[in-house]
């Protein structure tokens, strides 16, 4: 825990604040806080900001019902921004997306990513639970809800693939996965067993009728 005194604030005695979604990760929207919406900010438990256009504070979801509850509030290296870890009501942005950040400027083909490496980065993030991440909530939350996430997701797989359209099925079947992966690694069980029981199952000669 550092002081907010040692904060560096701009010569405008402001200082950039990157909102985060605890549950995905995503980066929500950047703002600007001075020492006051700080202090009002963790005193409330809510985001607060400065608004610069404005020149006034501005407590997000005021107006508009969509307010942000603060999981976490840190400093980069040099303590002069902030990212600020929140549980969102509503869209974050004025246009209604969920993130402010929702244009895309450049986008390159992503690598392809196999299973263990998937589940190797899982692992990871159990071990060194990074702030923000979805991964890290899911295990700061234990199983119940990964088990409650699991439900939904294999719910969504039953509903794609009764649409018959192949691109959803790929989608909810990937998110599936994923979640699945993270019970995995909450139990130590590894891709490689799942695969030594498939192949158990293959390799099991076949019962005769009766």
């Amino acid at each position: 825990m550092i002081d907010i005194n040692d904060l560096k604030f701009d010569a405008n005695g402001l200082i950039p604040a990157i909102v985060v979604d605890a549950e995905t990760g995503d980066v929500l929207m950047l703002a600007y806080m001075n020492r006051e919406s700080l202090h009002l900010s963790i005193d409330e438990g809510t985001t607060c900001f400065w608004s610069r256009s404005r020149r006034e504070l501005w407590r997000k979801g005021a107006t508009s019902g969509n307010v942000q509850h603060i999981i976490n509030i840190k400093t980069d290296c040099d303590k002069d921004a902030l990212t600020v870890t929140v549980k969102k009501e509503g869209p974050a942005c004025h246009t209604g997306e969920d993130s402010c950040f929702h244009e895309t400027v450049h986008e390159t083909a992503p690598m392809p990513i196999a299973i263990q490496s998937l589940y190797n980065l899982i692992v990871e993030r159990k071990l060194y639970r990074k702030p923000g991440s979805y991964t890290t909530y899911l295990f700061d939350k234990g199983v119940d809800k990964m088990l409650k996430k699991i439900g939904e997701e294999a719910t969504e797989v039953v509903i794609a693939g009764k649409s018959g359209v192949k691109a959803d099925a790929i989608y909810e079947i990937s998110d599936l996965v994923y979640h699945v992966l993270v019970l995995m690694a909450e139990m130590h069980i590894s891709p490689a067993d799942i695969q030594k029981e498939l192949s158990n199952r293959h390799n099991a000669p076949e019962k005769e009728e009766s």
